[in-house]
């Protein structure tokens, strides 16, 4: 370790370095990461400046200067560019790992909170204990007393015997208390556990009723020539890329838990479908059984007649509260606040239980999408649970900022239980 400013900054050999950059190409070589420009820029500078000893200088304004062109008086607080950036590569390092055929990769990773990259060689495989490999009876030992040592000779005090014995019993114990707590730990079920409990309870079919908009014509390739291409005009239905990531991340989550599921367009579901059993219902205002579902509820979707402004809305606040979008500052920027609605209740019409995840704008619907999918995202409003909220209906509105289009991990502004 080098002293950088009595901050302690690791120093890489060659062959480390050479690693790293290894496998920092195969990570900017897979689809997580290749079909951006922002991401690689952002990791590539970041883990540069840590191998060349500067880790400690990576402070959000430093990057937001260096990486994104920022002037140096710029505001953070409204430019929030940098974190979003970063909580966007936790999740696609994440991702990619997760997706990784290769255990034994070393692993790059970038801590909450921090820009400074960490890097993880594979451990090697253990070896089987042998005479060639003797292990001190103190390595498993997690005891603060000594356990004493076995002679070379057999000729053992019956008392060292019984004491070594003693502490060899001890060590195991301990060690299978700890193995066994570990596990009653994690089979706790967690906050996302807990919410989902009665829809992956139940016996019913569970429907995901998602948006779908209208297209005008495609462009075709020429089979001979791919180079030439012709508009064909064609008036078709079909899912908008921003509404079919959550889509997805239901779709995996359900097909995770092994639970059957049927897909309903919003133009073509009915009454009798969503009285089958629980239903899941993404977007908004692309989403006619979204507006309906939620327009008794306390927190609701509402816009002005011309379009222009969209909201959610608190309709016991005696201040009109609203969380609004300008659509004009919307679409002239893609960076903006946008907001998303998740609930889980069950409807007076169907009789059945809702579960809502949908945004003003479509980056609030895929926020709302991770919400209700991602574990750690639920887990950080633990604290602000009320006591049996699993049992009782709710709903929550979130906020997310939006940049280049892309949505920052959401935050929850707002809940009510009942």
């Amino acid at each position: 370790m080098t002293d950088y400013g009595g901050v302690s900054a690791a120093v890489y050999g060659d062959a480390e370095k050479a690693d790293i950059l290894r496998q920092l190409d195969r990570l900017l070589d897979n689809p997580h990461f290749s079909h951006s420009k922002r991401f690689p820029s952002f990791l590539r500078y970041i883990i540069h400046e840590e191998l060349e000893g500067r880790g400690d200088q990576l402070k959000e304004r430093t990057l937001g200067i260096e990486v994104f062109g920022r002037d140096a008086g710029y505001d953070t607080t409204t430019d929030p560019i940098v974190r979003v950036t970063a909580a966007e590569i936790r999740k696609r390092i994440a991702q990619y790992y997760q997706d990784s055929e290769s255990p034994d990769e070393l692993r790059i990773s970038l801590p909450p909170g921090s820009y400074i990259p960490h890097f993880e060689w594979p451990q090697p495989a253990s070896s089987p204990l042998s005479p060639t490999n003797p292990v001190s009876l103190n390595e498993f030992s997690t005891t603060t007393h000594p356990v004493e040592s076995i002679p070379e000779t057999l000729a053992v005090h019956a008392h060292g015997r019984s004491r070594a014995w003693w502490g060899v019993l001890a060590s195991v114990l301990l060690i299978a208390a700890a193995a066994g707590s570990s596990v009653w730990l994690s089979s706790r079920p967690s906050t996302l556990d807990k919410f989902w409990a009665p829809i992956f309870g139940s016996s019913e079919p569970i429907s995901l009723c998602f948006p779908q908009s209208m297209f005008t014509g495609q462009t075709l390739l020429d089979a001979s020539t791919p180079s030439q291409v012709r508009h064909l005009d064609e008036h078709m239905r079909g899912v908008v890329l921003d509404d079919l990531q959550p889509l997805m991340s239901f779709s995996g989550l359900l097909e995770m838990r092994h639970r059957h599921y049927t897909l309903l367009g919003e133009d073509t579901a009915t009454l009798t479908d969503l009285r089958q059993g629980p239903t899941i219902f993404l977007g908004a205002f692309d989403n006619t059984w979204t507006l309906r579902m939620t327009r008794d509820l306390r927190y609701r979707f509402g816009n002005d007649p011309d379009m222009s402004h969209f909201w959610i809305e608190d309709t016991q606040s005696h201040n009109q509260l609203r969380w609004s979008i300008d659509r004009q500052v919307q679409q002239a920027t893609h960076n903006y606040r946008d907001y998303a609605i998740v609930a889980r209740f069950r409807d007076a019409n169907t009789g059945k239980l809702a579960i809502v995840a949908a945004g003003i704008a479509r980056g609030g619907t895929v926020a709302a999408g991770e919400f209700l999918t991602q574990p750690g995202e639920m887990e950080a409003i633990k604290g602000y649970l009320p006591k049996d909220w699993d049992q009782k209906n709710m709903e929550m509105v979130l906020s997310t900022e939006i940049i280049d289009g892309i949505s920052s991990p959401p935050k929850v502004v707002a809940t009510y239980f009942w």
